[in-house]
């Protein structure tokens, strides 16, 4: 058994893969980690090793690694490198790549490999952030870009203009009150630059977008065509991380 972790900025995710794949996943917000070791995990089985990443900061690791004191184990916490499990990495710095883009990078690419004839793929994690990578045919991770995510885009709207401090409303092409405009205008902000990169990607035709993470599911349904939703694509690079 392996214990996945994935501490992202907001919550974090876990799973635990056996031989046939996972056989229990879960999520907590960051705030609630002190919480797993007499809940979530209270009836796990103790895992042979734990792997993950951790883009939250040192106090999360901390905090993580006091869960896991009763299982004697300390995780291991990967970073991105150069290359592995077929995808190079082009960042300038390959270690400043974040953990979690990397990991769903290798994700994508193994969803491509039993493809007689790989495409290019856009890979889309939409969390706190919302981070969009390009991910060439071959496999060369070409760079990305990082956006606020949708949430983040109205917490700021609402902070820093009187007027428009309201919850949010509903999605539409042609918003005709203020709180429609703002999530719109998020929505439209975060689709727009996910098909700005497709149409970098492969100018003759659209590549195939995999998107994961919370907004992931609301995203998908403005973008066009092929889109393939993945709930967790960033546990699953970390696992195949570990197991290669």
């Amino acid at each position: 058994m392996i214990l996945v972790l994935d501490c992202g900025h907001s919550r974090l995710a876990w799973g635990l893969a056996g031989e046939r794949g996972w056989t229990a996943l879960g999520a907590v917000p960051n705030q609630e980690i002190g919480t797993l070791a007499l809940r979530d995990w209270q009836n796990l089985p103790r895992p042979m090793r734990v792997v993950g990443i951790n883009v939250a900061g040192e106090a999360t690791r901390v905090r993580v690694e006091a869960q896991l004191v009763r299982w004697r184990t300390m995780p291991d916490w990967l970073i991105a490198t150069e290359q592995a499990d077929g995808v190079v990495n082009r960042y300038a710095r390959p270690s400043q790549l974040g953990a979690d883009r990397w990991a769903a990078l290798i994700a994508a690419k193994r969803r491509m490999a039993g493809e007689l004839f790989p495409s290019p793929c856009v890979v889309v994690n939409a969390r706190t952030a919302v981070t969009v990578d390009a991910l060439d045919a071959e496999g060369v991770f070409r760079g990305g870009i990082i956006l606020p995510g949708l949430n983040l885009m109205m917490q700021a709207l609402a902070a820093s203009t009187v007027s428009l401090k309201m919850p949010p409303g509903q999605y539409h092409d042609f918003p005709v009150n203020n709180a429609d405009a703002l999530y719109s205008g998020a929505m439209q902000a975060v689709c727009g630059a996910i098909e700005q990169m497709r149409h970098r990607l492969g100018a003759d035709a659209a590549p195939r977008c995999i998107i994961s993470g919370g907004a992931a599911a609301d995203i998908a349904s403005h973008l066009t065509a092929p889109v393939e939703v993945v709930d967790n694509l960033v546990l699953e690079g970390v696992l195949a991380l570990a197991t290669i």
